[in-house]
């Protein structure tokens, strides 16, 4: 019976892309047995593995029959899944993590979850320290700019709280850091559009959870032709597989791409 629990779970169903992309960073991917039908990071486990959850519903009959011993899920927003799974005796974890510090904690977690403690840490010492170096990069600049990153169109959201951070490491600081400490998107809804043009932002990042960010469409809102970012034109994308995934991607790929879109608006505007 020991050597059955050192080895930790054997079947794992992913309910979102973060646990799935680290087991596969850890070598751990033959212990997934379902993955979220939004996974795209790797890009091979949507071609290995069977889908059988989107984000607020799972194909609960199809996750019994994979006999999984433990499904990893994220949020609030995964609760009536998980609880209609743990109805069905099926060992259920949900993470919850809603800051860096908390994807840091919620991967070594999983690392050791699966016997790979060791290895876990070294990658996570591997990117803190890589978010040091973008962190004191961002502190060099002459000038921080101002950056509003908008997590959905219609009404306007802004930031959760990891995206936010990882703003400030990457040189920018953002333009509504008080709701950025909201942890669901309906109390980080903005609902007067006037109140992002009052802020005046010099960048503006969208990440439509999904939809395809059309810099043009906000170029064109009303009131926003003397924004700085519109009037500059420092509109940009990131794919929300990149930053709205509370995992490896967001501390890798999404913290590369805030701090490039810093960097290239001080090389202009420092």
């Amino acid at each position: 019976m020991s050597l059955e629990i050192a080895r930790g779970p054997r079947r794992i169903v992913c309910l979102t892309e973060e646990a799935t992309e680290w087991l596969y960073l850890l070598g751990e991917d033959a212990r997934i047995v379902g993955i979220s039908g939004y996974t795209v990071r790797p890009r091979r486990a949507r071609e290995e593995k069977p889908k059988v959850s989107a984000f607020l519903s799972a194909k609960i009959a199809k996750i019994l029959e994979l006999q999984p011993d433990c499904v990893f899920g994220f949020s609030d927003l995964q609760a009536d899944i998980a609880a209609e799974l743990v109805r069905k005796g099926v060992q259920v974890t949900i993470f919850n993590q809603r800051s860096v510090e908390e994807i840091f904690a919620m991967l070594y977690q999983v690392a050791a979850m699966v016997g790979r403690a060791a290895d876990g840490l070294r990658r996570l010492e591997a990117m803190r320290a890589r978010l040091l170096e973008i962190e004191a990069a961002g502190r060099a600049l002459p000038r921080r700019p101002r950056i509003f990153f908008e997590e959905w169109d219609e009404p306007h959201i802004s930031a959760i709280r990891w995206v936010s951070q990882l703003a400030g490491i990457a040189g920018a600081d953002d333009v509504f850091p008080e709701l950025a400490l909201m942890p669901m998107g309906k109390d980080r809804i903005i609902a007067d559009g006037a109140e992002i043009v009052r802020r005046n932002p010099d960048i503006v990042v969208g990440s439509w959870c999904g939809k395809k960010f059309r810099p043009e469409k906000v170029a064109a809102r009303p009131g926003w032709e003397n924004v700085n970012a519109v009037r500059a034109g420092q509109l940009f994308e990131i794919k929300s597989a990149d930053i709205l995934q509370p995992g490896p991607a967001a501390l890798t790929d999404g913290v590369e791409q805030l701090h490039r879109i810093v960097l290239e608006w001080s090389r202009t505007h420092g």
